[in-house]
């Protein structure tokens, strides 16, 4: 079977393309039937430009076909002039505001989704574009952790760089969104370990969380496995 990062996926309906930095870009999907609300996908890949917003094009597809109105924001990544801590959350926000003041996307009755890194930047950036909740699937939500644990080559050290600022930029020591938080991860994940996930959502009984049994990291940003499901459940569709 094709690995989804590397599934082709039909064409967004629209790229929105700023000018501001290099790659600024988000892809757009309109809703197919009756309109459930709007999502914004944010795509992981340990913070590094080695990987974009492309490989979320199936799960965005399989979205718009239940009727949701999806973004895909492209923002600076580890590689890039600007990106890493704090530009990749930084600009994440600017250009998600952008895209949806340009489709008429109201930010405050969307959902904000992230994966793996993106599940990260997902928690960083939610209060300020004050969405209705936030979703991590497979998220790095601790950041110290995973930089003690050198999770793939020690991305987070490389993505905090020579600001040092570790603390700031770790879910774990942030407060914890104004927004509903749904925390979805797989038990079977070699990417993120799981316990990630369940030291997280015990900071706080509102996030919710659910641990899927025989399910891996990617499986999460999939539409034909049925870790699926349960992401359309998080988004209260």
């Amino acid at each position: 079977m094709t690995s989804v990062l590397d599934r082709v996926a039909r064409a967004p309906d629209r790229v929105i393309v700023g000018t501001e930095t290099a790659g600024d870009a988000t892809d757009l999907y309109l809703p197919r039937g009756e309109r459930r609300g709007s999502v914004v996908l944010v795509h992981g890949g340990f913070w590094r430009a080695a990987y974009d917003r492309t490989h979320l094009r199936p799960l965005a597809a399989a979205l718009a076909d239940r009727g949701w109105v999806v973004l895909v924001p492209e923002y600076l990544r580890v590689g890039q002039a600007g990106g890493g801590w704090p530009g990749s959350a930084r600009d994440l926000e600017r250009v998600t505001r952008r895209a949806a003041g340009v489709c008429g996307v109201d930010l405050a009755a969307a959902r904000l989704v992230g994966h793996s890194a993106g599940g990260h930047l997902a928690l960083i950036v939610a209060d300020a574009l004050g969405v209705e909740r936030v979703v991590s699937l497979g998220g790095v939500l601790g950041l110290q952790a995973a930089h003690r644990d050198r999770l793939s080559n020690d991305a987070a050290g490389a993505f905090i760089g020579r600001s040092g600022d570790m603390s700031r930029a770790d879910p774990m020591c942030r407060a914890v969104p104004r927004a509903g938080v749904h925390v979805l991860h797989g038990a079977d994940d070699r990417e993120v370990p799981a316990t990630y996930a369940r030291a997280y959502a015990a900071r706080d009984p509102r996030i919710r969380i659910r641990i899927l049994p025989g399910t891996g990291h990617y499986e999460l940003i999939d539409p034909t496995d049925a870790a699926f499901a349960t992401l359309l459940a998080a988004l209260g569709s």
